[in-house]
């Protein structure tokens, strides 16, 4: 899809100006719906109750423009910024399993949607869109399914002109939630019609400084719309109001690295268990497999720098991709001169060694491996990129796992989002991501104001096109695909791997450093494993593996 074709009011922008509504609880079954056909005679929808032409709407995230004056740049990020513009919840404690087996037994939160409550919403919705009519249109309507566009009279006319009135004061009474998996049950069953009425209903209902399900419903109905134009791909190599720069991009991860946790649980959890593996090595090898800025390890180095009877040497591998390097300004060795000079500073003996391509690439020879180094192997929500089975016969997610496994490592860390969406089909992972993200949206939202507009572009620039490729995207061409903990303990497994047990000083690192963020987040020690969770939602899980 050319996104060009498409420049209109319809775009994303307008949802920076949408009024936020206050959505009131209340299902579906209290709404009156029904069902439409379309009147490509007159240009209007003869529906027994129109929500807006599909077309007239239309827009994306990549093309609708914005005032420079909504992107506010951080221009000195603190070293604390992670500077890949991959979300972590890209970016997880209810999971559909309709079309997963390997579901994890670990996982003991509750979806409000499963995937069983979702099979009648598109018939349901039709017997309330009749209501609809009946209450606007009375008894005596002869409109029927099998219509031919063309109006039969005066009362049908009356109708398509106070209908858009009827359906913004009834937008109160909806369920975002139940409208979303509607539309996506819709798109899955190729049902356009019912599919272009839903998605008018939802461009009434979004914006991205509402509430959080409003938020995330503008970005998951462009998901759905990027689906059925097959532009998913498209809009996650390049999902833009205007294109940020690199150093736009990095102050949005500074963004959010500042008001979620979920990196710094990455780094700590990480940091404490190679810390504790490599304590009493003189020479030690740490592989990165998304180093980014390198920011993780500096606080590591300076450790080392006070190790009793002086600091071992050290060798740091970074492996990362031209996403990174785009929000650098520049490639790995940036990385490195910043470590080494922080190594420097500390007197500690410092190698960096860059291996600047994706995971899929690498091999034996990219990693340098000599006699005599400890080695310690970290994966910061980076697997979950790399295609499995279901993909690539060439299984690089679990290809990978074993290359690691045969240089003997220390310890490796995994940090990994807890979510379903890697061989589910179509709905479920809709819902599966619906419940993750909102969760995360959630989270955000007691940080920042409503109508931040770092938040906004943040959100938009930084967790927006992991929820398009998600729901978007198919084959080779989604590569955000999360598994579940339990999973990922069968694939170590099957590498020959055995958990690594962490010790208490894990936890409490985490914790304290929880009590710089909401007391809705908390954490959770279970089979060897550490749980970051919203509320009742698991969102993250870190391991460690010899």
């Amino acid at each position: 899809m050319q996104t060009s074709d498409h420049q209109n009011s319809g775009g994303i922008h307008q949802f920076y100006h949408q009024p936020v509504r206050k959505l009131e609880p209340c299902c579906l079954s209290e709404v009156q719906v029904l069902d439409n056909n379309e009147c490509p005679s007159n240009g209007i929808q003869q529906t027994h109750i129109s929500f807006g032409a599909y077309n007239e709407q239309y827009f994306t995230l990549e093309s609708g423009p914005v005032s420079a004056g909504y992107i506010v740049c951080d221009s000195s990020p603190s070293d604390g910024s992670f500077s890949s513009n991959r979300s972590p919840f890209s970016p997880q404690g209810s999971q559909s399993y309709l079309s997963d087996p390997h579901h994890s037994p670990d996982n003991v939160s509750g979806s409000p949607l499963s995937g069983s409550s979702v099979v009648d919403d598109g018939n349901e919705l039709r017997h309330k869109l009749r209501e609809l009519e009946l209450s606007l249109l009375g008894p005596d309507s002869d409109t029927t399914d099998s219509c031919n566009c063309s109006f039969r009279s005066g009362v049908l006319a009356q109708a398509a002109s106070i209908s858009r009135w009827n359906m913004v004061e009834m937008i109160p009474r909806l369920d975002l939630k139940q409208v979303l998996v509607a539309c996506a049950k819709a798109v899955s069953e190729n049902d356009m019609s019912m599919t272009a009425e839903l998605m008018g209903l939802l461009e009434q209902m979004v914006s991205v400084t509402g509430e959080p399900i409003q938020r995330l419903g503008a970005y998951m109905l462009e998901g759905l719309r990027a689906r059925l134009e097959s532009s998913g791909s498209i809009i996650y190599k390049a999902l833009k109001c205007k294109e940020p720069t690199g150093p736009e991009l990095l102050s949005y991860m500074h963004i959010l690295y500042q008001i979620c946790p979920f990196y710094k649980f990455a780094y700590m959890s990480a940091n404490v268990v190679i810390g504790e593996a490599i304590k009493n090595e003189p020479r030690i090898h740490i592989i990165d497999f998304q180093i980014a800025q390198g920011s993780q390890w500096v606080s590591l180095i300076q450790a080392l720098a006070c190790r009793p009877g002086g600091p071992p040497f050290v060798r740091i591998t970074g492996v990362d991709d031209s996403d990174s390097a785009y929000a650098r300004g520049g490639g790995l060795d940036m990385v490195g001169l910043r470590l080494s000079k922080v190594a420097e500073s500390c007197n500690v003996p410092f190698e960096f060694h860059a291996a600047g391509m994706s995971g899929c690439e690498v091999e034996l020879d990219n990693l340098r491996i000599y006699q005599g180094e400890a080695l310690a192997v970290n994966f910061p929500y980076m697997l979950h990129h790399m295609p499995d089975e279901s993909v690539s016969t060439r299984n690089h997610r679990d290809r990978l796992l074993r290359l690691i496994k045969s240089l003997q490592p220390k310890v490796v860390t995994l940090v990994e989002q807890e979510s379903n969406t890697n061989t589910s089909a179509f709905l479920p992972r809709f819902i599966e991501t619906l419940d993750y993200y909102n969760a995360m949206y959630e989270s955000i939202d007691v940080a920042r104001p409503r109508d931040d507009k770092q938040r906004i572009s943040a959100e938009q620039h930084c967790v927006a096109r992991d929820i398009v490729n998600i729901i978007a995207c198919e084959g080779a061409e989604r590569v955000e695909r999360h598994e579940l903990l339990g999973k990922w303990r069968s694939r170590f497994a099957m590498a020959g791997f055995t958990q690594y047990p962490l010790s208490s000083s894990v936890s409490v690192a985490i914790k304290d450093m929880l009590k710089d963020y909401s007391q809705n987040f908390w954490l959770q020690e279970r089979n060897g494993a550490l749980y970051l969770s919203w509320k009742n939602r698991v969102l993250a899980t870190s391991c460690a593996w010899v």
